[in-house]
């Protein structure tokens, strides 16, 4: 049986994770809006992965006999200005989500919960290479977005991107 506080931060992150996805389709249709559909394309696929995040979680808790709680998800409240916008919005998430991690592995730590440690292990690099991928995308687009030439090679680019599932074991 797991932890009471470590299943109820479990439980929370399921719900953040499905607030990623909520957000990332938000930034998917900004950027549909703006004819940038390879942009729109890279963050759909963000939002599945998202979704696919959280569905761990859910059958990791269910899998240790917890009950999941599914709360209502909160409207992105985002207003974007440019194009860049949301590339930073999502970097931010990103390192705001690293740090949900985190406390949820210290709190395992804290109570020796060696299965939940490990079962955050892949979490806590999948979250190093997200944020990774927000930050060489502000690069990229920093880097070329001026040039309408080079941004529809960068939208080419985004729009390559297929969507492959976690590979976590449970």
């Amino acid at each position: 049986m797991l932890d009471a506080r470590v299943a109820e931060l479990l439980n929370v992150q399921v719900n953040k994770e499905f607030y990623s996805a909520y957000l990332y389709l938000d930034i998917s249709n900004y950027y549909v809006d703006q004819g940038l559909d390879g942009f729109a394309n890279w963050y759909k696929i963000q939002a599945q992965e998202e979704r696919d995040h959280a569905m761990l979680f859910m059958q990791y808790l269910q899998n240790n006999g917890c009950k999941v709680t599914l709360d209502a998800i909160d409207k992105p409240d985002k207003v974007f200005d440019s194009f860049g916008a949301p590339l930073h919005v999502g970097y931010e998430h990103e390192q705001y989500v690293t740090s949900l991690i985190h406390n949820i592995y210290d709190a395992a730590n804290a109570v020796k919960d060696f299965r939940t440690m490990q079962f955050l292990d892949w979490f806590v690099k999948e979250q190093g290479e997200e944020e990774t991928n927000a930050e060489g995308l502000i690069k990229k687009y920093e880097l070329f977005g001026s040039d309408p030439r080079a941004l529809y090679m960068l939208d080419s680019e985004l729009g390559a991107r297929v969507y492959s599932a976690p590979s976590l074991v449970l």
